[in-house]
């Protein structure tokens, strides 16, 4: 499968993360900061978001492992 072009990546923010995942705030970044779940980038001066595409496949990583 192809990625998408990176002027088609769809960008979500904490709530779509947090609803995709079922992880807090503290838990993401916790995990992130290990280099375990994909990096945030900055919006703006007060706003984050993610990749779809690679919460998609990190959230997908974790079912196929059974965790």
């Amino acid at each position: 499968m192809q990625s998408p072009s990176p002027a088609a990546r769809r960008i979500v923010r904490l709530r779509a993360v947090r609803e995709r995942t079922g992880l807090p705030k503290s838990t993401l970044r916790d995990l992130e900061s290990i280099g375990q779940f994909p990096r945030r980038i900055s919006l703006g001066p007060r706003a984050v978001g993610w990749y779809e595409d690679e919460i998609t496949t990190w959230v997908e990583s974790r079912q196929r492992k059974g965790v």
